[in-house]
Formats: C-alpha cells, sequence, structure tokens
C-alpha cells in the first residue's frame, strides 16, 4: 500500500531505539524525510548506521531547547512522539521527587515536542501527530503509578488537542503498545524484581502468559500502526486511542 509519503517531512522523537527507530525506518521505506530526535548525540550515531535519517540531538524536557530546535526545522508534516519513559518504580520507593520525574520524563516531553508544531499545522492546514503512549495509562498498576499517571494525562491531551484542531486540518491519534520487545521491558522486570523477590525469568513467562497472542510485541509492528496513523489512509481518523496489546485489555 502506497501511504503516500514521499517527500512529505516527519520528526520522531525518542528515534535512536525501540519503536522510535522503527518508526524511522517506516517513514523512510516510505519515502520520508526524516528528523530523529534523542537527547543522547552517540545513540543517534548508532541508529544512523541501520537507517538513514538528520538526526536531533536535545533534550525535550527543557521546553525552550525543543522550541528552538523545532524553530530549525520547520513545522513537519508529521510528528511521531515516541520519546521518554518514565520508570517503573515499587510502591515503596514512589515520592514527589520520582512522581515529578516521570512527567518530566513522559508527559512533558510530549507535550513541549507537541507545542513547538501543532499551531503551525494548523495554520498550514494539514498536520498528523501520533502518540505512542502505553497501555499503563488505562490499567492501574503499584509499579507503575507515576507512569502510568503520566500516559493517562498523554491520552486525555491528546484528544483535547484532536478536538480543538480537527476544523483546522490538524489530527491527533494515540497508539497504547502492550509489552514490547525494548529495552524498557529490563526497565519493567527490575522494577518487579525488586517488588516481589522474584526471579526475572519467571515474572517474563507470566507477563508473555498473560497475552492472548501469545508473545510481546514487535517494535515494528507498533510503528506500522504509526505509519498508518500518520498518513493520508487514515485521514478520517483523529482522537483515537488504538490499543495494540495482543488481545489482554478485556474492557471495551
Amino acid at each position: 500500500m502506497d501511504l503516500q509519503l514521499s517527500g512529505k517531512v516527519a520528526v520522531v522523537t525518542g528515534a535512536s531505539k525501540g519503536i522510535g527507530l522503527a518508526c524511522v525506518d517506516a517513514l523512510a521505506a516510505e519515502g520520508a524525510t526524516v528528523f530523529g530526535i534523542s537527547r543522547s548525540a552517540d545513540n543517534l550515531a548508532e541508529a544512523r548506521r541501520r537507517v538513514e535519517f538528520t538526526p536531533v540531538a536535545v533534550d525535550l524536557t527543557d521546553a525552550d531547547a525543543t522550541a528552538e530546535v523545532f524553530a530549525k526545522i520547520g513545522v513537519p508534516d508529521i510528528l511521531i512522539n515516541c520519546a521518554g519513559a518514565a520508570r517503573q518504580i515499587p510502591v515503596d520507593e514512589l515520592s514527589s521527587t520520582t512522581l515529578h520525574a516521570a512527567m518530566e520524563a513522559k508527559y512533558f516531553t510530549y507535550m513541549h515536542a507537541t507545542e513547538a508544531v501543532i499551531r503551525g499545522m494548523a495554520e498550514r492546514g494539514s498536520g498528523s501527530v501520533v502518540n505512542v503512549v502505553g497501555s499503563g495509562g488505562k490499567a492501574a498498576n503499584p509499579l507503575h503509578i507515576g507512569g502510568g499517571a503520566a500516559n493517562a494525562a498523554l491520552m486525555l491531551a491528546s484528544v483535547g488537542y484532536a478536538k480543538a484542531y480537527a476544523g483546522q486540518g490538524v489530527r491527533v491519534n494515540v497508539i497504547n503498545p502492550g509489552l514490547t520487545l525494548t529495552g524498557r521491558v529490563d526497565d519493567r522486570l527490575d522494577a518487579a524484581t525488586r517488588a516481589s523477590g522474584r526471579p526475572r525469568y519467571e515474572l517474563l513467562s507470566e507477563m508473555v502468559a498473560d497475552i492472548p497472542l501469545g508473545r510481546p510485541a514487535d517494535p515494528a509492528e507498533v510503528a506500522n500502526v504509526a505509519v498508518f496513523l500518520a498518513s493520508a489512509k487514515a485521514s478520517y481518523v483523529t482522537g483515537a486511542v488504538i490499543t495494540m496489546d495482543g488481545g489482554t485489555a478485556s474492557i471495551i
């Protein structure tokens, strides 16, 4: 399927690894010009050995630095946000510091990038934002209170932006992946091991056993949906929150 992305300009945050890098790869394969953002220049350099894109190193928790970078890039046709991951923390280790850190890492990184482009998209009359969030915003987990709260806030903000800017040609959608084979799985397992004292292999087996499809997602599978949502083929989809958890969720 031709997603009609040839010649489009796309920005992917969290582009140096995991789902973000998979999105860069998928967009480049469709002919888009891709800017990949990460706070680590070294990680970006490593990622460029796998796929061609323009690397941009910036810490998205810094609103001013984010605005400056996007001013140089210009208003893209597509923004896919994957940057930032709130660490999973056992409830006994939670504090105001860790809760603030969770919001800075996950919520504000997305909001700073979105704020930098969405009004320009609206003035132009076109644009698509896809926020890769996470299923933890819908199901409370004692190991993921800070991150889950950030995810829930992102879903509400995303749908709010979608409603606010739909009449100006801007679409905003959310993907909530479940267990996906990225480095974040290690963080999740570390937190679960500290909380329970059980071995990692045992905990991972239980996580997979709860997935009806019988396996975690591959980052490329999430990227395929993100790029479709960003494309003109999804031109009537906005304000959607799409779950990708292999059939785990039992809530309609």
